[in-house]
């Protein structure tokens, strides 16, 4: 059984007062990080104390503590500026032919629906949109969706409205049956909800990619994100090629001595200026939080939260996707149509930050919230509804 994990409210610097629900738009930062990013930009300061080993140890630590919390070999990762860039070298490299599809969801998150529409407009291939089920049950609705035409399945693992589950490791499975890919946006839900990838391994998702944003539920800086890539992906072309990701490359004295030999597994797909010796320092801090609290622990201890707002937004008429369709860490509201523009302004005044995704009250609370907000929340609920 997980654990509870009291609130974590001392390690993030939220002043008194303030109810931040909005996890998933951007974490704040632990302090960890922010004093992890302020020595860091005090070194850049000093270049003389950046040594040529620093531009490789960084990223190696990195990739490890990220490698960790997926289940994956520290090879398997590479580190980019954001999702869309992680997901943009995905398409890069993988087959799509004339007549064939790429899976997405309805109203999916549009980095991870614009490169897909110029990918299959390039092939003359198309996109297959499977629309929301009126179950909550995503997982079954894109099983049934699947043909012998889909190549690609472009999915995330939550979606980003309402908190949709969908079940990766079935559908992975589907997919890999008929020889279709796997990419994951793993945005909405690593760091929150446990996430396990390789080959046939029980509970693993067989994702062929996947790639995250790092200032949502990992908490990292904001332009520090991270790619997966499966071993037997690890051979195609990165969006851009730097002197840092070829073979040797830390031996800068013969950089000139140009290469065609990339570094060891998804080294290739590593943006320029990985070693970001201001920001990487911020992420490595934050990997640390994250695993030592662990993402099981983590899920159980904001589903809490979760499971006591959606009960208490029931009792005011407010529905949301049952617990069993939703990701724990997510929870959306359906509003009556008087609420939708409304409501958010409301609530900012009185100091509860949550965001209006669609006509659905997206509501992720993290480890900084308690019951006190909760009550918060629900208090200014009712006070609206009675309006």
């Amino acid at each position: 059984m997980p654990d509870i994990i009291p609130c974590q409210r001392a390690l993030f610097n939220i002043p008194d007062g303030v109810t931040y629900l909005n996890c998933a738009y951007i974490s704040p930062l632990l302090k960890g990080s922010a004093e992890a990013v302020a020595a860091g930009l005090a070194r850049e300061t000093r270049p003389w104390e950046i040594q040529t080993d620093d531009f490789f140890s960084g990223p190696s630590k990195a990739k490890a503590l990220f490698a960790e919390l997926i289940g994956a070999g520290a090879e398997d990762i590479a580190i980019v500026p954001s999702a869309s860039y992680g997901i943009a070298t995905a398409a890069a490299n993988l087959p799509l032919v004339s007549g064939q599809s790429i899976l997405v969801l309805e109203s999916q998150y549009p980095s991870n629906v614009y490169v897909w529409q110029r990918l299959a407009s390039d092939r003359g291939a198309h996109l297959k949109t499977v629309a929301r089920p009126d179950d909550g049950d995503w997982t079954a609705a894109i099983l049934e969706a699947l043909g012998p035409e889909v190549a690609i399945a472009a999915l995330p693992n939550c979606h980003w409205y309402d908190g949709g589950l969908l079940d990766l490791v079935r559908i992975s499975a589907a997919l890999k049956a008929q020889g279709a890919a796997l990419v994951v946006d793993a945005s909405q839900s690593l760091g929150a909800m446990p996430l396990r990838v390789g080959p046939s391994a029980k509970g693993h998702v067989e994702a062929d990619f996947l790639a995250t944003c790092g200032y949502k539920w990992m908490l990292c800086p904001y332009a520090v994100s991270f790619l997966y890539a499966a071993p037997h992906r690890q051979s195609g072309r990165g969006l851009e090629e730097n002197a840092l990701n070829r073979e040797e490359a830390w031996n800068f004295a013969r950089l000139a001595e140009y290469r065609n030999t990339y570094g060891p597994g998804a080294t290739r797909y590593d943006m320029g200026e990985r070693a970001h010796f201001t920001l990487l320092p911020g992420a490595i801090a934050a990997l640390e939080q994250l695993l030592e609290w662990g993402p099981e622990n983590t899920a159980a201890s904001i589903g809490k939260l979760t499971a006591a707002i959606a009960q208490g937004a029931a009792d005011l008429g407010l529905s949301s996707l049952p617990a069993d369709c939703r990701a724990r860490h997510f929870l959306g509201l359906s509003l009556p149509p008087h609420l939708v523009e409304t409501l958010p302004e409301l609530l900012a005044r009185e100091n509860l930050h949550v965001s209006l995704r669609g006509t659905s009250l997206r509501i992720t609370p993290h480890l900084y919230n308690d019951t006190a907000d909760v009550a918060r929340l629900l208090d200014v609920l009712a006070r609206a509804i009675r309006r």
